[in-house]
C-alpha cells in the first residue's frame, strides 16, 4: 500500500532524507525543491520523483498544496527483484527527476485530489489512487512517447498570466497574443495541451482564487469578487454554486469552524 496524503509545504525549508522512494506532486500553488544539489521549481502541472536516501528540501508559497505519495518500505518493496514491477521502478528512480505532467496525468492528479479532500479517512482509496498516479508516471518516464513538437504554448505560462490580471476582463484574443498564436490557432492547440476551452480554463482560475480568498482571508465578498474579476458579488455566488456546488457563506463559515 503506498501512503499518499496531501500537505501544505513548509515557508521555511529544513533538508531531509528518508529510507523510501517519494513523489511530489503539485496540486494548488507553487514551491521550490532542492533533491541532492538539484532545484525543481513545482505548480500544478509538475511532479519531481525524489529517490531512497535522496538529501532534499522543500519551501513552498502561502497558498501551495502538495501530493506526497511515499512508497511504503514495510510492503514487498518496488526497487527489490521480488517485486513484478522491479524492471520498471528502477529506472523511474535511478535519479532525481522533475515531470512535465500532460494534460491526462494532471487531471488524473487533480481528481485525486478531489478524492483525499472529500474522504480524508479513505485511506485504502486513496493508495489506490496514488498507485494510478504512480503507475501512469512510470509508464510516461520508461516508455515516453515521442510527439511532434507543435507548439510553444505553456500551461504554466498561462497561468502566471493570469493570475496576475485576474482583477480585470482576459479576451481569448489576449491569451493568444501573449502565447504569439491566432485566435483559432490559439483555442485549438489551448484545447490540446490543456484539454478545457480558455474561458473554462480562465473561469476556474477565478473561482480558485476566489476560494482560496474566501478561505484564508477575512475580505468580504464583493471584494473578493472584485479581485478575481467577477462583475459583481452575485455574480461570483452563482458561477461557485454552479461550478463548485458551494456559497462564500458556506467557505467563510467552514473556515471559521476549521
Amino acid at each position: 500500500m503506498l501512503d499518499a496524503r496531501l500537505l501544505k509545504l513548509p515557508i521555511a525549508s529544513h533538508q531531509h532524507c528518508h529510507e523510501h522512494h517519494q513523489i511530489v506532486i503539485g496540486v494548488q500553488g507553487e514551491a521550490d525543491l532542492s533533491v541532492d544539489g538539484t532545484g525543481s521549481h513545482l505548480d500544478t502541472w509538475k511532479a519531481c520523483l525524489v529517490p531512497t536516501e535522496a538529501k532534499h528540501d522543500y519551501c513552498g508559497d502561502q497558498q501551495n498544496h502538495m501530493m506526497v505519495i511515499n512508497l511504503d518500505p514495510s510492503t514487498p518493496a518496488m526497487t527489490t527483484p521480488n517485486h513484478a514491477d522491479y524492471e520498471r521502478m528502477v529506472r523511474v528512480f535511478e535519479k532525481p527527476r522533475t515531470i512535465q505532467m500532460d494534460s491526462s496525468l494532471q487531471g488524473l492528479v487533480q481528481f485525486a485530489a478531489g478524492e483525499f479532500d472529500r474522504s480524508p479517512g479513505n485511506l485504502a482509496m486513496h493508495g489506490h489512487l496514488a498507485a494510478s498516479i504512480l503507475y501512469c508516471m512510470a509508464d510516461r518516464v520508461v516508455d515516453p512517447k515521442v510527439v511532434p513538437h507543435r507548439h510553444s504554448l505553456s500551461p504554466d505560462a498561462m497561468q502566471r498570466y493570469i493570475r496576475a490580471n485576474l482583477h480585470r476582463k482576459i479576451s481569448v484574443k489576449e491569451l493568444a497574443s501573449e502565447a504569439c498564436l491566432s485566435v483559432s490557432r490559439f483555442h485549438e492547440v489551448f484545447r490540446e495541451v490543456v484539454g478545457t476551452t480558455p474561458h473554462q480554463f480562465l473561469l476556474q482560475a477565478r473561482l480558485n482564487q476566489a476560494v482560496n480568498l474566501l478561505a484564508s482571508t477575512s475580505l468580504s465578498v464583493s471584494e473578493i469578487s472584485y479581485r478575481v474579476g467577477f462583475s459583481s458579488q452575485s455574480a461570483l455566488t452563482n458561477a461557485l454554486r454552479k461550478h463548485k456546488g458551494t456559497t462564500p457563506t458556506r467557505l467563510q463559515a467552514r473556515d471559521v469552524v476549521a
